[in-house]
Parts: structure tokens; sequence; C-alpha cells
């Protein structure tokens, strides 16, 4: 039993901002139907290397990218360009409670597969719509990239060294507008299937990543709005805490540099901090007393702590300051992420038969539900795969009739 048993949903969205909603919802449950174009599919099967190489040992065209945002979905291969695809999408939308897209705006409406369309077939349709800048406003027809969004979002002005160190704008490591994005869908979809439930009555959700982005500066985008002052790129250090950023600690055998991650939290945290760097000085310092005094005198306090950390060991630093419950942590590349014991320990890998790879290992979803556990039974599907199931088992078409739209092109 999952949480969402019995929701079937559309899904026309393609990258990652879309199809991460809607594999969170897969996972707790829904039967996705993730519609594909004919021939090349969603464009991520497409950006590699790496590409899954099976257990025959030939490479396939299933790039770890898709892979990694696709699984417990059904792929249907539909030229929604074509009148007869546009049909049959409008079919399968009719039995379907949510339906999700990230066309362009107007995209939709030209295809006959906006929310006015759907909505006229289906009432209770969850429609959501994910674009860069949302269906309105000056820069609405504009497409929409994570990576732009990162700068024009203000993320990247506050990602970076200091420029008083030579720092620059720096983007994040992994897309997380389009994440973020997909999440705040994914909630807004459950809002919205609740409602639904209740009412009878659909709705249409408008996301934007650019929405999503101004969202997710958080704490500084209200520390902006009550100051006026324009927060900067600060590294790895905190703007409103301190001392919490990385430091260098004593090189390691082979005298390669090493570094950890300080994270006080708090004024109590602080002073256990500095009785296990042997400074219980720093505590009772007048200058350094509490979190505000110390983010005011950063300059005085952080070069004495850089001295300090450089003295002892990662592992030294690490083990005493775990011992007392002073935050920080080891700086793990992805090697050192999936073996490290207690990412093992909560399962973040689960292992997939894949039709290609009988042991396909792929990051779990962190949901971890105890009544209604997230599933794990459809491999990120290849392209086209379950077309002549959906088509014959939704929609009663024969094996004839799926073959004739196959030989149109049409799926």
């Amino acid at each position: 039993m999952n949480s969402l048993d019995g929701i079937r949903v559309l899904d026309l969205s393609r990258v990652l901002a879309g199809p991460w909603c809607a594999q969170n919802l897969a996972d707790l449950g829904a039967d996705v139907i993730k519609i594909e174009r004919p021939g090349t599919g969603d464009d991520t099967r497409a950006w590699g290397p790496p590409f899954l190489t099976g257990d025959d040992g030939a490479p396939s065209r299933e790039a770890a990218y898709y892979l990694s945002v696709n699984r417990n979905k059904r792929s249907v291969t539909c030229d929604i360009s074509k009148p007869e695809g546009q049909r049959l999408i409008r079919e399968l939308a009719a039995r379907c409670d949510v339906f999700i897209e990230n066309y362009k705006v107007g995209d939709m409406a030209r295809y006959g597969l906006d929310y006015a369309a759907i909505s006229a077939i289906n009432p209770k349709v969850v429609y959501c719509s994910v674009t860069g800048f949302g269906q309105t406003g000056p820069y609405a027809p504009r497409p929409g990239y994570d990576y732009v969004i990162q700068g024009l979002g203000g993320l990247m002005s506050i990602t970076g060294e200091r420029d008083d160190r030579g720092g620059g704008p720096q983007k994040v490591g992994v897309a997380v507008v389009d994440l973020f994005t997909g999440m705040y869908a994914t909630v807004g979809v459950l809002a919205a299937l609740r409602h639904a439930e209740r009412t009878g009555q659909g709705q249409h959700l408008d996301m934007a990543l650019l929405d999503a982005q101004a969202a997710m500066l958080a704490n500084l985008g209200s520390s902006y709005l009550i100051s006026g002052n324009v927060p900067g790129r600060m590294g790895n250090a905190h703007q409103t805490v301190v001392p919490y950023q990385v430091f260098e600690v004593a090189p390691r055998p082979d005298g390669s540099h090493d570094h950890i991650i300080l994270a006080v939290g708090n004024d109590s945290q602080f002073v256990k901090f500095c009785q296990v760097a042997g400074r219980p000085d720093l505590a009772e310092n007048p200058l350094f007393l509490t979190n505000a005094d110390r983010v005011g005198h950063r300059a005085e306090l952080v070069p004495q702590l850089e001295a300090i950390m450089k003295t002892r060991t990662k592992t030294d630093w690490l083990t005493a300051l775990d011992a007392v419950k002073v935050p920080c942590g080891a700086i793990n590349n992805l090697a050192e992420v999936f073996s490290d014991p207690q990412v093992r320990q909560r399962g973040m890998v689960t292992h997939w038969k894949h039709p290609l790879k009988d042991d396909l290992p792929l990051v779990s979803s962190p949901l971890k539900l105890s009544a209604t556990p997230v599933r794990t039974d459809l491999p990120p599907p290849l392209l086209g795969q379950h077309t002549d199931e959906v088509l014959g088992s939704l929609l009663q078409m024969n094996a004839a009739e799926i073959a004739a739209l196959r030989q149109q092109g049409v799926v």
C-alpha cells in the first residue's frame, strides 16, 4: 500500500523540474505516465556520458541523468504536434488526476492541451505548469533554465568566494532551482489533490523557477527586506553566524591540505568549542560573548581560529568536537558519501532490475513513511516501453490501432 495509490499522473514535462515533481509522486505510489517524443524522448536521455552499460557489455542510450529523475514511471511515446497525438493526450487526461507540463507559455494552448481545454473534459484535474518565469509578467515568454535563474534570482550573488579574495559569481554544483521548483510543485499538487478530493474541483498550478528561487533566498531575502542591506558573497562562511565556516586543519600524512566544517550554532556551543580548542579565554572575551558580538568582530576572531584549527588533524578535531556535540563535519566526495556508514544504513542507494541491467544502483528517495513506504518496483523506463500497455489498458486500443499510430509516427 502506497500513499498515492489510485492517483494517476500524465507527465508531459521534460528535463528536471517537472520530472522531479512527477518522480516524487511516483515514489509515493501514483501511476505516472511519462509522455515522450517518438524517437528521441526526454532531452536528458542524451545528456551523457555517462550512459548505462548493459549486462551484455554494450553501451546504451540510457543516460545517468535520465535515470536519476524517472524511476517508478511508465513511458509512452506520443507526438503532440500531430492532431492524432493531441487526441490521445486528451483521452488519457480524461482518465488522470494530475497533468504536468513544462512547455513554454502558450504552447499547450496551441496544441489544445492547456488547462482550459483539459479541465473542460476533466473538471477535477490538477494541472501543473512549470516554466521559468510563470504564466504572467513581462518575462513569461522567455525560456527558463536553472543556470540563468540562479543568476537572475540572486543565488549567484551570494554563492562563491568573497570578492576581496578574488571571488566572483558561482553557481551551485547541482541544478538546485529546478529541484526546489520540483519540490514546491510536489507540495502544490498534493494540496490541490486534497482540495479536489473534498470539492470535486481541480485547479491550475502556475509554478515558476524564478518564484522558487526568490523564495529560496529565505533568511537572506528577509534580511535584505528588513534592513535594506544587500548581502554579498561570503565564500564558505555564514552571513549571520560565527564561527560557521570551513577551516583548514593540519595536513594529511602525505602533506596535502585538509579541511573540516565548523558550524557553531549558539553561544553554549562556542564555549564548548573553545574548551576543546584549549582556548577558554576566547569564550570569555567581551568581543566574542554572543553570536552578535562574534559577527561584529569576525575579523578579529576568525584569524585566531584559523591558526588554532591548523594545529590538529581532521580526525582529531571531528572526534573531539563530536564528543561534546559541537556541530562539525568532513567534506566528502561522492565516493565517500555513498560509502559513509550512515548513508548506507539509511538505505540511500537502492538496486533495481532494469531491462538492460539486472542490478542498477540509483539514489533512493529520502521519504521514509512508516505505514506507506515509497515504491521501488519500476526502474526508469526505456523510451516508449509502456506505450502498448497504457494505450491498450486505458484507452482499450487494439494492436492493429496502435500499429497504425506507430506507422503514422504518432507514437
